[in-house]
């Protein structure tokens, strides 16, 4: 079938929105319409190629929409479901099968390979095959995808605001709650106010911790911060947030995330913690990049430094869980969106990289 879909052409273009053919699905693979889809960060180094996805791809990897058609063998969603797309996992390895598909040993083949599990293309232009991103190029107006890959959910809530948590909403909020879980009355301090840094702090507050610093360089995240229950915010750009966390504290903060990928920023989360504090890597920076840390200070305070993906979660069981705690007003994460139509694909992405909004979702219109 003909459809319309974002292409990446080459390293650091716009996104040019063509005339692609989409085949059909094959067994255990599901065709969905794509209703919306949010832009995420790690859409933006997979078009700078920090991730090296072989180009041309339809990227977009927050999708949500209706199932259209099922491929032989589909038994967990039917057509007319509604959907949120997550990230891609083989189901058969190691870790898959002890129920951690976050760290599926083919995650980086299915999800930034480029191909789908069985190694062929869906998608193609002019006889080129495009290359899928995240198992779900949602950058489009249709995808096939695998079943794995779908969370199936309720129909009252507005499919066009879900597709965000099937990775950036998952990520941070997963972070607090998968893998670092703060006890109640803790300390937490989230680098970063984006989705994921914001979903994060929302996770923070609904499990209990009672000091909640939010760090950034831009004050109308901070602002936003502020109204999802930061306690305190620092504007980096303007204070040291190592001193001043230190300051608000007296010790320094049991729990931290550090979203931006940036790693003087990881520092200062490390630096930030007290006695057994553990901090979570979540921002991606470009493949193979190192970081200056001091030893002896995470030795002698045994401090925890964790790396995360996808959020720990399995989105089957987690999306619905974080669905339950927006419907109780414990994690509004409708405050973070903005909606922008498909075509204006690259105004929405630029809004995003400039600070101006904090989670852009595309609607297919």
């Amino acid at each position: 079938m003909k459809i319309k879909a974002a292409v990446t052409e080459g390293k650091g273009e716009n996104f040019a929105i063509k005339d692609i053919i989409l085949e059909k699905p094959k067994a255990g693979e599901v065709l969905i319409k794509i209703v919306a889809s949010g832009i995420c960060h790690s859409d933006m180094i997979a078009r700078d190629q920090y991730y090296p996805v072989p180009l041309p791809a339809v990227l977009g990897h927050e999708g949500s929409g209706i199932v259209e058609k099922v491929g032989a063998g589909v038994t967990n969603v039917e057509p007319g479901d509604h959907v949120v797309i997550s990230f891609s996992y083989c189901g058969h390895c190691k870790n898959c099968l002890n129920g951690r598909p976050f760290v599926c040993e083919k995650f980086f083949d299915l999800n930034i390979g480029g191909a789908m599990g069985d190694k062929t293309h869906r998608m193609h232009h002019n006889d080129r095959p495009i290359s899928h991103f995240f198992g779900q190029s949602s950058f489009a107006q249709y995808s096939i995808v695998a079943e794995n890959n779908l969370v199936r959910v309720e129909k009252d809530i507005d499919i066009s605001l879900l597709g965000p948590l099937g990775c950036g909403i998952q990520t941070g909020a997963g972070a607090v709650l998968n893998k670092l879980k703060p006890f109640a009355g803790s300390s937490f301090a989230v680098f970063g106010c984006g989705t994921v840094g914001l979903s994060a702090l929302m996770a923070a507050k609904a499990i209990g911790s009672t000091k909640i610093i939010a760090v950034d360089v831009h004050e109308n995240r901070l602002e936003m911060a502020r109204e999802l229950g930061a306690t305190h915010t620092i504007n980096s750009k303007h204070e040291n947030p190592v001193e001043r966390i230190l300051e608000i504290t007296g010790e320094g903060v049991n729990y931290a995330v550090e979203t931006s990928g940036r790693v003087e920023v990881l520092r200062q989360t490390i630096d930030s913690l007290t006695f057994q504090g553990a901090t979570a890597v979540i921002g991606a920076p470009p493949m193979g990049t190192e970081a200056n840390i001091d030893v002896n200070d995470i030795l002698l305070k045994e401090k925890t430094i964790v790396g995360v993906v996808e959020g720990d979660s399995i989105p089957q069981i987690f999306i619905p869980q974080l669905l339950e705690l927006y419907k109780q007003g414990k994690f509004p994460f409708d405050k973070l969106v903005k909606y922008y139509d498909f075509e204006n694909i690259n105004q929405a992405i630029h809004d995003s990289e400039s600070g101006l909004i904090i989670k852009p979702i595309l609607k297919m219109n």
